[in-house]
């Protein structure tokens, strides 16, 4: 058994497509897999959230969202102004152990980055991915900006005792320009280890068989792709 937390820099980065990818690709080997959303944010009692779209994507259907919250806030300050009870970091702990017990990997995903408060307390993702002695995948966006909040958030993963299980771009445009370029090799830099995948622009709206393909193509073998690092680079030549 195994536990993977997917974060991200920011919100919209593509944490829920690499969700998809990770998860897919570890059926596609066979292994029992649970996707976990401890807090939707932003969504409607009857409106298709995250966990919906990892669903389309990947087929899995083992899904579990444990709290939702309507407001597109944090899951604590949604949890304040819609009156509802906040994330119990213990209860998440406890029930995604349970899923652990019986799959042979859960997926974890988390809402916003890695320090968004769950609770008026400041229990956050770090503080669940700690308890659960998880390893942390870090998407991050590719163009200009990325390189700051990248370091930053991989800074509070050391500081915390987070295993990294490496950084994947979220949303890799098809047209990249200098920026986006340059920034493969600061991002690897950062994370003292080479991409761990980049999943191109577009990816969340694949069918099903295109997004598998599309999937085994972006992440590294580690996640169970068949990312290569170098022959991505070669893909584009920056100018002397």
């Amino acid at each position: 058994m195994s536990i993977l937390v997917v974060t991200g820099t920011d919100t919209g980065v593509g944490k829920t497509v690499v969700t998809a990818a990770v998860a897919v690709l570890a059926e596609e080997r066979g292994a029992s897999v649970a996707v976990v959303k401890p807090a939707q944010t932003g969504v409607g009692e009857a409106e298709p959230g995250d966990l919906d779209d990892v669903i389309r994507l990947s087929g899995v259907r083992t899904t579990f969202e444990l709290a939702r919250y309507p407001a597109a806030l944090s899951p604590a300050a949604a949890a304040r102004v819609s009156g509802l009870p906040p994330v119990s970091l213990s209860r998440a702990v406890a029930r995604i152990g349970e899923l652990a017990a019986s799959h042979r990997l859960v997926v974890v995903e988390g809402a916003g980055g890695l320090l968004v408060r769950f609770d008026e307390e400041g229990a956050t993702l770090a503080d669940l991915a700690r308890a659960l002695s998880a390893p942390v995948l870090l998407v991050t966006r590719a163009g200009l900006g990325t390189l700051n909040h990248t370091a930053l958030t991989l800074e509070a993963m050391a500081h915390r005792g987070l295993e990294p299980a490496g950084v994947v771009i979220g949303s890799w445009p098809a047209e990249p320009g200098l920026a986006e370029r340059c920034n493969v090799a600061d991002l690897e830099m950062l994370a003292a280890r080479p991409l761990a995948g980049a999943l191109p622009e577009g990816a969340g709206r694949l069918d099903r068989e295109s997004f598998a393909r599309v999937a085994r193509a972006g992440l590294g073998p580690a996640l169970g792709g068949g990312f290569d690092p170098a022959a991505f680079r070669a893909t584009f030549r920056l100018a002397p």
